[in-house]
């Protein structure tokens, strides 16, 4: 679906290492302020545990996972929304992402320069989260002054919304919130889309950790300040270890499972990262399974079949018919196709369906309409 997350933060937080981990690229990681100038984008898996079990049954000839997409963006500085720094050309790249990674340095380490000569990650964070504050403000007030006077006079209705919408943003915004926390219709969130709104977009914050305190993260104070901080903003956290992600990232799966169980981990930080982004965007899976191939499709939770068809091929979803669909949970008890119908647990569904994460599906469609 084209739906990417940006990685942001202060320079030296471990952007650059993070990214490096994602993409097993090495993109240019330095110890010192702007090292990134232009912004890298990253295609990763989405590794998903029912379309390996769904493969062990079918056999296919190929296999697909979803993929979700990281950019790395250049370190912000204080003043980036004036300017400072390389700013504004990184604020507009933040612009065109769908969510926020926002990674928070969580060590100590005299030989990596913080860019404010000292860590501390609340500060870190406000500073960030205050230019992107800022640079949603300047795009408010250049856009107030050429509609206020329609509002006012309500001459137009569209007028009336938009300026009502960022009146409300812009009182958060002075409070010192995000826009996130402005109340709003759902008219009015449909006016600002197109705004794209820095302190709109979904976050989470990526606390990067040092090599030897994976697993004992809980006893590192910074994550526990974060932590806090991140619950009253209703803000979900991920603990990584940049350095040790882009060290797994060398690894081939037989090799990474066994550093993950030497560090008593259950998964790599990364991709729970790569998990939490795809939630965070109300992002879910269906399966197509066949013996040419089986795939994983990305949706947006919520949609519905004609909508899922398209996800596939656009002359899906205008030639929609139905969609015999089969919920994973019986296909890994029934263990086949025919045994699944014979069971008569496949259902044929139609353009009311709303999908629902792990359908495993067959479209049928007329590509005459």
């Amino acid at each position: 679906m084209g739906l990417t997350a940006g990685i942001v933060g202060l320079p030296n937080v471990g952007k650059s290492t993070l990214f490096n981990a994602i993409t097993k690229s090495n993109v240019l990681s330095a110890n010192y302020p702007f090292a990134t100038i232009e912004p890298n984008v990253g295609v990763v898996e989405v590794k998903d545990e029912r379309l390996d079990k769904i493969v062990e049954i079918v056999q296919p000839r190929n296999v697909v996972y979803t993929t979700f997409s990281f950019t790395d963006i250049a370190g912000l500085v204080k003043g980036a929304s004036h300017g400072e720094g390389l700013g504004n050309q990184f604020l507009s790249h933040i612009r065109e992402v769908d969510a926020i990674c926002q990674v928070v340095r969580c060590f100590d380490n005299k030989d990596i320069i913080h860019v404010n000569g000292v860590v501390n990650p609340i500060d870190d964070i406000e500073t960030i989260n205050l230019e992107l504050a800022y640079a949603d403000m300047e795009v408010i007030e250049k856009r107030l002054p050429k509609i206020e006077k329609k509002a006012q006079f309500k001459t137009d209705h569209e007028s009336v919304v938009e300026y009502d919408a960022l009146m409300k943003i812009k009182k958060v915004l002075e409070e010192g919130k995000m826009a996130k926390d402005a109340i709003l219709t759902d008219e009015e969130k449909l006016m600002v889309k197109n705004f794209c709104f820095l302190t709109l977009k979904p976050m989470i914050y990526v606390l990067n950790i040092s090599e030897d305190e994976v697993g004992s993260d809980k006893e590192n104070h910074y994550v526990q300040e974060v932590e806090q901080y991140a619950k009253k903003q209703n803000i979900k956290t991920v603990v990584v270890s940049a350095k040790i992600e882009e060290e797994l990232s060398q690894l081939d799966d037989e090799e990474k499972q066994m550093f993950l169980e030497e560090l008593g981990m259950k998964e790599s930080g990364l991709d729970t990262l790569i998990k939490e982004s795809y939630q965070l965007l109300g992002l879910q899976t269906f399966f197509t399974a066949g013996e040419k191939e089986c795939r994983a499709w990305t949706f947006k939770k919520g949609m519905k079949a004609p909508e899922c068809a398209g996800v596939i091929h656009t002359d899906f979803e205008k030639g929609f018919i139905k969609a015999e669909v089969v919920s994973y949970e019986d296909f890994i008890q029934y263990k086949s196709m025919t045994k699944v119908k014979e069971a008569g647990k496949m259902r044929l569904e139609g353009k009311d369906y709303v999908f629902q994460d792990g359908d495993i599906t067959v479209f049928r469609f007329n590509v005459g309409k």
